[in-house]
């Protein structure tokens, strides 16, 4: 669960086996990269209509993160929202259990405006796709983004990230968990674990 400052793609992961991939300083070297490469690939005057959206729940704090380092960097601060994807995934019959909605907030001028999609992990595109479906409900971007802090590989759509923090290959029955901790950012780290399943993430 997202409490608005703390976001974990797996709150049971640490209760097993796993190798820590990124430490904190690392987490932060890859969100600046990140918001450099998206100020250099929008242009300065193309940040003002720009839309940082998080993708729930993991991807929430990312982008709160890069729309702070963004405008840090060149003192314009790019628009927040948040995407929920629930009711738009093609695996709900599949799952255990359905996840609550959230509220999805974009801005209402969403038609202007380039959105980059923000997402801790990135696995087999099926979560970003869902995503995609989401924000055309409420408009049509002039162009659509994608970043992603892990990229996971083995995905099963064709979709790839524009903005990666770490690539990396891993196996079914990997998952990578992510903490980003708004409150106290020295507390942020990326693990790789075993499952007790094959499949690992099906994002």
């Amino acid at each position: 669960m997202f409490d608005g400052a703390f976001a974990m793609s797996d709150s049971s992961s640490l209760a097993r086996p796993s190798t820590l991939l990124m430490d904190a300083d690392a987490v932060a070297r890859a969100l600046r990269r990140m918001a450099d490469q998206i100020i250099e690939h929008n242009g300065a005057k193309g940040l003002e209509r720009l839309a940082i959206v998080g993708i729930h729940t993991g991807g929430v704090e990312l982008a709160r993160r890069l729309a702070h380092l963004i405008e840090q960097a060149e003192g314009v601060r790019p628009a927040f929202g948040v995407v929920d994807v629930s009711m738009h995934r093609d695996d709900l019959s599949q799952r255990p259990r359905l996840t609550s909605i959230q509220p999805t907030q974009l801005p209402l001028d969403l038609d202007t405006m380039t959105v980059v999609l923000a997402d801790d992990v990135f696995h087999t595109g099926r979560t970003v796709r869902a995503a995609l479906d989401a924000v055309g409900d409420f408009g049509r971007p002039r162009a659509i983004q994608l970043a992603v802090l892990v990229n996971r590989g083995r995905r099963q759509l064709p979709i790839r990230p524009d903005y990666t923090g770490k690539k990396m290959s891993t196996a079914a029955d990997e998952r990578v968990a992510v903490r980003l901790d708004g409150d106290a950012p020295a507390r942020d780290a990326v693990w790789l674990e075993k499952t007790d399943r094959r499949g690992g993430q099906p994002a």
